[in-house]
């Protein structure tokens, strides 16, 4: 296999790397009750970055002291003190060579644990499909939120920016805007959790219009130097079979509109990145994300074997692929694959939500 590809290098907004392959971002719930970084958090990271991934994206880390944290023990850049918490992450990645963006994430009506207010907000007082992960250590049915009002919503937009800016004031590269798998913003994509009749209600234009201004309003905020993304799925964490009712034209409704906030790269997330978006033919949603936007594209979705995830950079469907359960697996899968080393079985064990490392000696070639 000519695996090539993924080690040309990649300008993402001020952002360059040095390889197409990155860390998924994956729910740790590893920080203090207060929402600081622990030790363990940069042991983790750091694993990685030596273990030549180019790019680090982190769990979603809550940006306000309201209603935006999702789990027990997460951690927050809603306060100076969470991110100065982060410098310690920040400077080990660099220290290894690599770069990380802040991934900025409100659970609105998904959330399952939150310290600082009983209760939840989302578009519409809908509960999520499902029950709660006990491996979050959530329990029972999801809660029936509160409809945001204006005052949250704009309550929310402001702690986006606000936290945006500690990222920066911390070392980030960059931030990534947590618009996927379920979690508020997506909320608003979704039909059946919005069914608001204002003019965030309704149609793709509407329901994509506050994941949008909260875009734009993070772009202007922290100025051209720090890169600014947004992940988006179909799909969530308590319904994985969710799909655009109005497929491809939706799609490209709601890229469009994503990429005239002037945001620097589109993340998507689905089951299996490379599947078509809608039915049993088509492009998939990274596809359609670099067709509708003409921005860096990042895929996410079993791209497990180093031949797949080459298959989407060679097919023009994305741009850089992020790697999650396998990265788990293999906290040095670039360094194995470029020096044509095999990879590890997948262990379950590895994959619980919290930050240890594999005991075994990484792969540091160059």
């Amino acid at each position: 296999m000519n695996s090539t590809p993924l080690w040309n290098p990649l300008q993402i907004g001020s952002t360059h790397l040095p390889n197409r392959v990155a860390l998924a971002p994956m729910t740790r719930i590893s920080a203090t009750e207060e929402g600081l970084v622990t030790g363990k958090m940069i042991s983790y990271y750091e694993a990685f970055a030596r273990g030549g991934f180019a790019l680090l994206i982190t769990e979603g880390i809550y940006p306000d002291a309201s209603y935006s944290q999702g789990y027990l023990y997460q951690p927050g850049l809603a306060t100076e003190e969470q991110a100065r918490s982060w410098t310690g992450v920040v400077n080990a990645v660099h220290a290894a060579g690599s770069k990380i963006f802040a991934q900025l994430m409100h659970a609105g009506g998904q959330a399952q644990g939150n310290r600082f207010k009983d209760g939840s907000i989302a578009p519409s007082a809908v509960a999520p499909k499902g029950e709660q992960l006990d491996f979050y250590r959530g329990e029972g049915p999801y809660r029936v939120p509160a409809e945001i009002s204006r005052e949250q919503m704009d309550e929310v937009r402001q702690g986006f920016v606000d936290a945006a800016l500690h990222a920066k004031e911390a070392g980030f590269d960059g931030v990534e805007i947590h618009g996927a798998n379920g979690y508020l913003l997506d909320q608003f994509l979704t039909d059946y959790l919005n069914l608001r009749t204002d003019e965030y209600g309704g149609s793709a234009e509407n329901r994509v219009r506050f994941p949008a201004e909260i875009a734009q309003a993070v772009r202007e905020a922290v100025g051209p130097d720090l890169t600014v993304g947004i992940r988006v799925s179909q799909s969530k964490v308590s319904d994985h079979d969710h799909r655009w009712a109005g497929g491809a034209e939706e799609a490209e409704v709601i890229f469009s509109t994503l990429a005239a906030t002037g945001v620097d790269f589109i993340h998507t997330t689905e089951y299996r990145a490379y599947a078509p978006a809608f039915g049993d033919q088509g492009p998939s949603l990274a596809a359609l994300a670099k067709q509708h936007t003409g921005l860096p594209v990042i895929a996410n979705g079993h791209l497990d074997d180093p031949e797949t995830a080459l298959s989407m950079l060679t097919d023009g469907a994305a741009d850089v692929v992020a790697l999650g359960k396998a990265a788990l697996g293999n906290r040095d899968w670039p360094n194995r694959v470029r020096n044509g080393r095999p990879l590890d079985e997948l262990n379950a064990s590895l994959f619980a939500p919290v930050a240890d490392v594999k005991d075994w000696e990484l792969e540091l070639l160059p």
